[in-house]
């Protein structure tokens, strides 16, 4: 798939088939994620891959206690309170998988860098012609000591990217874009 067409199709999928994705697929979305540029070529990122249904559903109830309980009031709160009290609403979409991009190491650009890594196993996923969204609902959960243990990380790994993937329903339609606003000096 050509660059240009992958950049502005890749869409976040929330609406995914029961088809696991096989193991050669997740190693191929790993290796993109591993092409990914990194400062000073430190490549801090580590991933976990979670295939057990039993796993996401306990992150996803997990998470979402965590993130009513320690969401800052404000219209985003009031936004998401209902969505996470929702039983039947799963952060994971019944998404047959999810890659987490971790930091293995401190540093001041780690974020960045897994950010990069994750970007790029989103387009080699829509470039497979698998769909990919990033949860943001998971992301604080996982970084604590009980979602750590959970996926047995190591203490000094930081989540920073959970990924979920899997053969999309459909795409959704494009959302509308803001123009970019520039700023041309010279």
């Amino acid at each position: 798939m050509e660059l240009e067409r992958a950049i502005p199709g890749r869409r976040a999928v929330r609406e995914y088939t029961l088809q696991a994705v096989d193991e050669q697929a997740i190693r191929r979305l790993i290796d993109c994620a591993a092409c990914a540029p990194s400062a000073v070529n430190e490549q801090p990122w580590t991933f976990a891959v979670v295939r057990d249904r039993a796993v996401l559903d306990r992150i996803s109830r997990d998470a979402k206690i965590h993130m009513l309980a320690t969401m800052p009031p404000g219209s985003q709160s009031d936004r998401f309170a209902a969505e996470l009290s929702d039983p039947d609403f799963h952060i994971f979409h019944h998404a047959p998988l999810l890659i987490l991009i971790s930091a293995g190491m401190h540093g001041p650009y780690v974020v960045e860098d897994c950010a990069l890594a994750a970007e790029n196993l989103m387009l080699g996923a829509y470039g497979m012609g698998l769909g990919s969204c990033w949860i943001g609902f998971a992301q604080s959960f996982l970084n604590t000591p009980e979602g750590k243990s959970m996926l047995g990380l190591p203490d000094e790994w930081i989540p920073i990217a959970p990924i979920i993937v899997g053969h999309p329903t459909s795409f959704p339609p494009p959302p509308p874009r803001k123009a970019p606003i520039i700023r041309w000096i010279g």
